[in-house]
């Protein structure tokens, strides 16, 4: 006689958190669910904003104007639109509609993210995600580097649920991102049919969280509270933290929804931020201020 392993535990939602809206950049607005007092960060992700999807007229497209990092990673996702990057080591490229820059901050960087001539005399559909992933001490002092992908780059998988799911980074349904990530991390972008449901796995010491990009998500098991069938049901701009387990569902109810899914190690060190710097102490903040204003972070080129 044999008898059937047990389903692996399914994660809950612990805590709903809606967005802060605020303004970056040159004054781009942006959905921020974290970092808020709500929820500082989720170890390692440090922030996660949203910049629309909104329809913009000509001449109303804003970015980033030169902005220092260090002791981290950014990663910007353009879903709908155009940003061009320059950096202070001379890299230059621009991320199109569907496309990534996985930027490594380290040891210190200056960077640009701007509209493009053309999306800003055109205009058009904006929406795009910036998300930022700590650094461990041992990887703080990185040498600067730019990875770059466009849309064809990123692998997706469909599921007979009804889901499409875009592969950033780590590993889910069978697909791995192209990106190399010195934290072990899973970043994907779940469009879900109205009904649609994707299941997802991640080891049960990792940080897990679903935030909801367009329409209304539900998410956990028949554990969580409100929703058709149990679950947590999220509106849009709302972010779900997961407890510990293996696995957790994410389901669209009444009309297709899109998703944002992240899964991370912890690093479990001391978090010391200020602006566009995330170290472990004050002291190496301090440095870091010091050394960007006496240029050791680079400079722009002309």
């Amino acid at each position: 006689m044999t008898t059937e392993a047990p389903a692996a535990p399914e994660r809950t939602v612990v805590r709903t958190v809606r967005p802060f809206h605020t303004y970056e950049g040159a004054g781009f607005p942006v959905r921020r669910p974290f970092p808020t007092e709500q929820l500082p960060f989720l170890d390692p992700f440090l922030m996660v904003d949203q910049v629309g999807p909104v329809e913009l007229a000509p001449g109303e497209a804003k970015g980033a104007p030169p902005h220092p990092h260090r002791g981290f990673e950014t990663i910007q996702y353009v879903i709908a639109g155009d940003i061009a990057n320059a950096d202070s080591r001379g890299h230059r490229a621009v991320v199109r509609a569907g496309g990534v820059q996985w930027l490594t901050a380290g040891s210190g960087i200056v960077h640009e993210a701007l509209p493009t001539e053309e999306f800003l005399a055109a205009g058009g559909l904006q929406h795009m995600l910036q998300i930022w992933v700590n650094l461990p001490a041992r990887h703080k002092w990185t040498a600067p580097r730019s990875q770059n992908a466009e849309a064809g780059e990123l692998p997706e998988a469909v599921t007979a649920d009804g889901a499409r799911i875009t592969v950033i980074a780590g590993s889910t349904h069978g697909v791995t991102g192209p990106f190399e990530t010195l934290t072990p991390v899973l970043v994907a972008h779940a469009r879900l049919d109205a009904g649609g449901r994707a299941e997802f796995t991640a080891p049960a010491h990792h940080n897990a969280a679903v935030h909801v990009l367009t329409g209304r998500a539900t998410v956990g098991g028949p554990t969580g509270t409100g929703g058709t069938g149990g679950g947590t049901e999220l509106p849009d701009g709302h972010l779900a933290v997961l407890a510990d387990g293996e696995r957790f569902t994410v389901r669209a109810e009444d009309g297709p929804a899109e998703v944002l899914v992240l899964t991370g190690e912890p690093i479990g060190e001391p978090v010391a931020r200020s602006g566009p710097f995330v170290m472990n102490t004050a002291a190496e903040l301090r440095q870091a201020q010091q050394d960007f204003a006496r240029g050791a972070m680079g400079v722009m080129p002309q």
